[in-house]
């Protein structure tokens, strides 16, 4: 008889989810001040110059720390998995910890390379009926691809997750954060990425409805089989 695979513990499982969130937002950021750095003004280049490397690093994060997390990178994500049972609750607390101060930490790595302040507060606006909806949408569609490509096709998930964030950037007014741990941690960059403070409540309010609103569609539609380990976003 062969014996069980040892599986990860607690410790290693948040790591993972720490270290991820943190390459996540390293990139985001990054990809945005360089972005901002090289387009000569040109707000589309920057977004799509911005838009590439975030969907290429989900895919690579995704394989990467998905056999040990199942690589939420996303305190959605992780909520969503915890209310299909699939997540224990403190597991769920921890995870949600570790994807914040990744997050944080991603960005100020991002701020230190390019030279920047470190600690910074986003100036940017990002507001209104239209953005929340864009959030909405964005993370709703995200739990979907998450839930429906699990549900048939375990391995292409990452490569699902990271083409519909590609896509979900230019598709959705808000250029889809769809991740409550990414829109805190850009409220602390003053770069293309950022989001000013008082926007982020409203975001994260939509971001949570859209995951859960997605929750019983997607049982509906593929019932309750999905990844053991599945991941996030951005």
């Amino acid at each position: 008889m062969m014996p069980s695979p040892v599986q990860p513990s607690l410790a290693q499982r948040a790591f993972a989810e720490w270290l991820g969130t943190a390459f996540l937002l390293a990139a985001v950021v990054g990809s945005g001040i360089m972005a901002q750095k090289l387009a000569g003004g040109n707000i589309a280049l920057a977004l799509l110059c911005n838009t590439l490397p975030t969907g290429a690093i989900l895919v690579v994060l995704i394989l990467m720390f998905a056999p040990i997390s199942g690589a939420h990178f996303n305190p959605a994500v992780t909520l969503a998995f915890a209310l299909r049972g699939e997540t224990a609750w403190i597991d769920a607390a921890i995870y949600i910890a570790a994807q914040i101060s990744g997050a944080i930490i991603g960005v100020w790595i991002a701020h230190l390379m390019f030279e920047l302040p470190v600690l910074e507060v986003s100036l940017t606006e990002r507001s209104g009926a239209g953005q929340w909806l864009a959030e909405a949408v964005a993370t709703f569609g995200l739990l979907l691809t998450i839930f429906g490509v699990a549900s048939k096709a375990s391995a292409a998930v990452p490569y699902a997750v990271g083409l519909y964030i590609t896509s979900a950037y230019w598709f959705t007014a808000s250029t889809s954060f769809a991740n409550p741990a990414v829109t805190i941690a850009r409220s602390l960059s003053d770069t293309f990425a950022g989001i000013a403070p008082h926007g982020v409540p409203a975001f994260i309010a939509a971001q949570l409805i859209g995951a859960i609103v997605a929750l019983p569609l997607a049982s509906w539609l593929w019932g309750g089989a999905s990844l053991k380990h599945a991941p996030a976003h951005e």
